[in-house]
């Protein structure tokens, strides 16, 4: 059963990282059905009176949460006129996505799967022992946004938001989709390979080690991070 549910943890984290690229490719699609000048979608004049407005041509990171839950900053769905965030809009999009509402739900979430595994037995049971897996959940997942979403793409000029595609069938935007797990837009404007993502959670991997218990650190509770 422990092994189980070991596996099952990051399988969730993947899915919903998945989840959270699809779902832009979906909300594209329904954009272009409706593309009468007469009959405007509730998007499209939600989209309009955003760009009223803000101050200049530059565009903030929508905000928007799947399904209603799960913080997500980082999609834009109008790429029409992108130009590349500040470093302090960088480190808000990391920290609207860490301390929003919901993402106390998440942490949550995530530190009763961890606690019916046993995954870190030295944390007990009981509320004491939830409250440490609550705290260490919470952690990881802010440590990680930081990382992946602000400090790393202000150090390697990456740009930490996801575009939605906004032309080509269902297969074609599902592969740009999971491309993006590894390719980035940089502050140039070109493709660059994913650093942000894929060191930024190795390095929030490893700082999670400082506090968690010495007798639970193993490589594979820390790969599962």
């Amino acid at each position: 059963m422990r092994k189980g549910l070991s596996l099952f943890v990051p399988m969730a984290c993947r899915l919903l990282i998945s989840v959270n690229f699809l779902a832009g490719g979906v909300a594209a699609i329904g954009q272009e059905a409706s593309t009468l000048p007469d009959a405007p979608s509730s998007s499209q004049i939600q989209s309009g009176s955003l760009r009223l407005a803000q101050c200049g041509q530059q565009h903030e990171p929508s905000k928007n949460h799947i399904f209603w839950i799960i913080p997500n900053y980082r999609s834009d769905e109008n790429p029409a006129e992108i130009q590349p965030l500040t470093p302090p809009e960088k480190l808000r999009v990391a920290l609207d996505d860490s301390f929003d509402p919901s993402a106390f739900l998440v942490a949550g979430i995530f530190a009763g799967l961890s606690m019916v595994q046993k995954q870190y037995s030295s944390f007990g049971t009981g509320a004491q022992g939830f409250g440490k897996y609550y705290g260490g959940a919470f952690a990881d997942q802010a440590i990680g946004n930081i990382m992946t979403e602000g400090l790393l793409p202000i150090a390697l000029h990456q740009d930490p938001r996801y575009f939605v595609k906004g032309t080509g069938g269902f297969w074609k935007r599902t592969g740009y989709a999971i491309s993006r797990e590894v390719i980035t837009r940089g502050d140039d404007g070109r493709n660059h390979f994913n650093t942000s993502e894929l060191a930024g959670n190795a390095v929030a991997a490893g700082i999670s080690n400082l506090y968690y218990p010495a007798a639970d650190r193993s490589f594979g509770n820390t790969a599962n991070k």
